[in-house]
């Protein structure tokens, strides 16, 4: 199985990326195409290419975080996420991993790989590991600002898909995300979908309040690309300024106790919550919808976002997920 990594893009690419591309072929066993400026990637890469199976891909062209989509896939044929994105399509990688501009990535896809039928739009899944059991898929997290009720309900399907095949849970509790918990509440888009949901064979619990995202409550939580961005960016936000508040906290002590920082986080049970507090845990989120496994990077990931985000590439993968929707979506 060959994953493709976009080495190119990203704020600490190509070092970072392939740094964590090598360490996720060290630990699971992967064949690893590094697409971007071949010169580049060979210096950083080559010594590990025989041992642990890489293979560099040019592209001589990088689209940049601040450049329209479009318009940059159109004038960037050979940028590292086209030609990524082209690997999957034509067979040659099983999946595509980017960090880089994630409006090029869906953008590509869609234009590249396509969409599959019956599937209005894609949207992306995003895990989001703070429930002290296990993690719960946030669905749409930014590929579809202006939705439908019906786009919401094709998001919970996918959803549910999507953690049941990943997390192996037969039945998925959905929930739809609103500003109170009675039918009544929400917006237009809301009450619309609420309505469609139950009539559905989702295991559908209904509305779901903001302070339930943190709670066991659902394993799928349903809303719109807009809020659901903001809410996963809020939550970055967070968890960021909790791991430094940590950090700063834990480095007092452990100048006052003569303690390694880790060994007092250890001993004071902070291990597993800074895991659950941290955004590279799961590094990537997983755009459902299209001919093809493709995991979009957050940005600032760095080497070990990057590894987990290949290693869920390889989940997706090894589990034919684009497949799966397209054979369910037909029934």
């Amino acid at each position: 199985m060959l994953i493709a990594v976009d080495a190119a893009g990203g704020e600490h690419a190509p070092y970072e990326i392939v740094k964590g591309a090598v360490k996720a072929a060290q630990d699971n066993e992967l064949d690893i195409a590094l697409v971007g400026r071949r010169g580049v990637l060979h210096v950083l890469a080559s010594r590990y290419a025989k041992k642990h199976g890489f293979t560099i891909i040019e592209a001589s062209q990088v689209i940049e975080p601040n450049e329209s989509p479009i318009e940059a896939i159109r004038s960037k044929p050979d940028s590292s996420i086209v030609v990524g994105i082209n690997l999957v399509r034509d067979g040659t990688a099983a999946a595509f991993v980017s960090a880089g501009n994630s409006g090029a990535v869906v953008a590509a896809a869609l234009l590249n790989l396509g969409k599959i039928e019956d599937i209005p739009r894609p949207a992306i899944g995003c895990f989001i590991n703070i429930t002290p059991s296990i993690p719960i898929l946030l669905i749409d997290a930014g590929a579809n600002v202006d939705c439908r009720p019906e786009h919401l309900v094709w998001f919970a399907y996918l959803g549910a898909l999507y953690v049941s095949r990943i997390l192996g849970i037969a039945s998925p509790r959905v929930g739809l995300l609103s500003n109170g918990e009675e039918e009544t509440k929400g917006n237009d888009l809301v009450k619309k979908t609420y309505k469609l949901l139950k009539k559905t064979n989702l295991n559908f619990i209904g509305n779901i309040e903001g302070q339930d995202i943190l709670k066991e409550v659902a394993e799928v939580i349903v809303t719109d690309g807009f809020t659901g961005n903001i809410v996963l960016k809020t939550i970055e936000g967070i968890s960021d300024t909790w791991l430094y508040s940590l950090s700063q906290a834990g480095q007092v002590f452990a100048k006052a106790y003569s303690l390694p920082l880790r060994v007092l986080h250890r001993d004071m049970g902070m291990g597993s919550w800074t895991q659950k507090l941290d955004y590279r845990e799961y590094g990537g989120a997983c755009l459902l919808g299209v001919k093809g496994n493709i995991i979009i990077a957050h940005g600032r990931s760095r080497a070990k976002a990057i590894k987990n985000a290949i290693v869920l590439a390889r989940q997706t993968a090894e589990r034919d997920i684009a497949k799966v929707i397209r054979e369910e979506s037909r029934e």
